[in-house]
């Protein structure tokens, strides 16, 4: 397989660094070609993720993402969700043919409050079956300095999802399939919101005992949330096998890391962008304000108006993530909204 990645911030650079320490030639688009030469120069992303290293002669690099998307079969997009539009403005439908797609994207495009897979059909006429998803937990820190780190890929097409994962098994990561594609993607996007919130509630000085609670219901929102939205296998326990017939492990349930884990690490970890946006919110600081201190998105930002949109339809109760998009949206003080919060809680 020839690999191609679409962004260069630090989750990018984390694939990328997984691919390269496998030998693999990729070929990546980083838009600025200042960017480019850097990489090329010193051997790192200067930007994002400095303490991983490249052998540069493993590297195709490119700020052209239609030469990026020829040349290679599988594309791993990881850009923020609200620039896939204008990043993809150049490319036809004719690009993608033949080729597989595995989303890093733990959001939804704003506006349109749809998963890559959708937008990607829609707007290309892009298969399901070619489609796949890589989540966590797993901090792209870590990666760089070679902690041990799980990864989940799933697809439909779970013989293909075990391919793909293959090549970015390391001695510092391993690789879980599943064929879960919707659900691990809404289970990702809901997650960031609860880390906004756990941030918020770090920053409005609850502690650990708060935060705990906090999150056991979070957890359970998302697990109410998934079963309106037709998921399966978010029953704690219950496996529909006693082992996977590709995988040869226990089919997933929702206690599996790219469910529950994925939601622990992102609410915890001081790593989490969207924990970090979340705790300057709760220190009283402005959303402006903030998005223009971080130099990383935090998708829980707009992945909580899109969520809210989406439960129009979906109609599940999530009191705790409908309250953080008054937060963020509407205006309303953290200190009220916890408060909300608090009453809610069981």
């Amino acid at each position: 397989m020839t690999f191609g990645i679409i962004g260069s911030g630090s989750w990018a650079t984390a694939l990328a660094k997984m691919l390269v320490d496998n030998k693999h030639i990729i070929h990546w688009w980083v838009r600025k070609n200042e960017t480019i030469r850097l990489i090329e120069e010193k051997g790192v992303n200067p930007t994002y993720l400095s303490a991983a290293k490249f052998d540069t002669s493993l590297l195709k690099m490119s700020s052209d993402i239609k030469e990026v998307v020829k040349n290679a079969e599988v594309i791993v997009i990881a850009i923020p969700s609200a620039y896939v539009e204008a990043a993809f403005g150049n490319l036809t439908e004719e690009d993608w043919k033949g080729k597989k797609v595995v989303s890093a994207i733990k959001g939804l495009l704003p506006g349109k409050d749809i998963l890559l897979n959708y937008y990607l059909q829609e707007q290309f006429n892009f298969s399901l079956e070619n489609y796949f998803a890589v989540l966590g937990p797993c901090h792209a820190e870590e990666v760089a300095q070679e902690k041990l780190s799980y990864l989940t890929f799933s697809g439909n097409d779970i013989t293909n999802a075990a391919k793909i994962a293959a090549h970015f098994t390391t001695p510092y990561i391993n690789t879980i399939v599943n064929h879960d594609i919707l659900g691990v993607q809404y289970a990702a996007v809901l997650k960031n919101i609860y880390a906004l919130g756990a941030g918020i509630a770090h920053g409005l000085n609850y502690g650990d005992n708060f935060l705990s609670v906090y999150i056991a219901n979070a957890a359970d929102e998302m697990a109410g949330f998934l079963k309106k939205f037709g998921v399966e296998h978010i029953t704690v326990g219950e496996h529909d096998l006693d082992e996977d017939p590709v995988t040869h492990r226990k089919t997933p349930n929702y206690a599996a890391s790219v469910y529950l884990g994925d939601l622990l690490v992102t609410c915890y970890s001081l790593y989490s962008r969207n924990r970090s946006f979340g705790a300057l919110i709760g220190k009283g600081k402005s959303v402006n304000d903030v998005i223009n201190e971080m130099k990383m998105v935090a998708e829980g930002y707009n992945a909580s108006k899109c969520i809210y949109n989406i439960n129009k339809s979906v109609n599940a109760a999530i009191p705790i993530a409908a309250t953080i998009y008054t937060i963020l949206w509407e205006n309303v003080k953290p200190q009220e909204g916890f408060k909300r919060i608090e009453e809610e809680l069981v």
